[in-house]
């Protein structure tokens, strides 16, 4: 298992929660069992497409004013754009990798906002490049929703990205496919009406550990995006994120039951623990 720390995420139903734990301590889970949901339902093949990309005139980087926040686990400065092709399905086949701290701006060319580390909650950050502008690049952002960053050459690397997940919220199916062929499906678990899984593009921002039977005793894959509404959850789950984990009650898949989080069957959530990796886009769409 990686060594991340343990991350709070909006997961559970019920009256199960994750909560973030620093150093040494576990979550109190029930124990249960769960056996695997893989479907075998065919969807259309996504052409992989590269990320949009706009010419406008080329435009240097303004100087970042000192004590610009940093975008972390628990927080992200405001004033950055909204997704543009948020509802897009096409794959999205580059990220970055920051190799130090990162200047975020909200547009090319436009106002520096905020810092993007190369790590949080020890956790390495790769961001999904959906834009390209006369070097630029827009990327979705952590602990933001539908939002876009902008960020100049420089100081990063780039991540090939070959997966996509596509969660179809109406159907209750989450669909894997790798250079736009479809590899696997699975009925899942979503968000309740009170609690929706967010729609939109999300991205993996890494994986975390979990204990207990109820989630069977595997990692959770911790998404970039955070709950709609923080007040109609728990005051422990208000700050976190939400997440792709294993369930241990086959019952629940197939419905909206969750406070967010997409769970699965415990066979399905080794397999994308096997298979995805940080930076690939989520897809959430009706």
């Amino acid at each position: 298992m990686p060594d991340f720390p343990r991350a709070r995420v909006a997961a559970c139903g019920g009256l199960v929660a994750f909560v973030l734990i620093i150093g040494a301590g576990a979550l109190a889970i029930n124990r249960a069992a769960g056996r695997d949901g893989v479907m075998a339902q065919a969807d259309p093949v996504v052409t992989p497409q590269a990320a949009v990309v706009r010419t406008v005139p080329p435009l240097r980087a303004a100087p970042a004013p000192a004590g610009l926040p940093k975008i972390d686990y628990w927080g992200a400065a405001a004033g950055f754009p909204a997704d543009r092709a948020a509802s897009s399905v096409q794959t999205v086949l580059e990220g970055l990798s920051p190799d130090r701290n990162l200047v975020v701006y909200d547009a090319e060319g436009g106002r520096p906002r905020a810092v993007l580390p190369p790590k949080i909650s020890g956790m390495p950050v790769v961001v999904p490049i959906v834009e390209r502008a006369n070097g630029w690049v827009g990327v979705l952002l952590p602990t933001l929703n539908r939002r876009v960053g902008w960020i100049p050459d420089g100081g990063w690397t780039p991540s090939a990205l070959r997966d996509q997940l596509i969660m179809k919220l109406s159907t209750h199916r989450l669909t894997w496919l790798r250079d736009g062929v479809r590899q696997a499906e699975w009925k899942v678990a979503t968000g309740t009406e009170r609690t929706p899984t967010p729609l939109g593009r999300t991205f993996v921002l890494g994986r975390t550990g979990t204990d207990g039977a109820a989630y069977a005793q595997l990692d959770a894959l911790v998404l970039g995006s955070i709950p709609e509404h923080p007040a109609a959850l728990a005051p422990s789950l208000r700050d976190g994120h939400t997440a792709i984990h294993a369930w241990y009650r086959p019952s629940a898949l197939g419905r909206s039951t969750s406070n967010g989080c997409i769970r699965m069957s415990p066979a399905a959530q080794r397999t994308v623990l096997q298979q995805v990796k940080p930076g690939v886009v989520v897809h959430v769409i009706n």
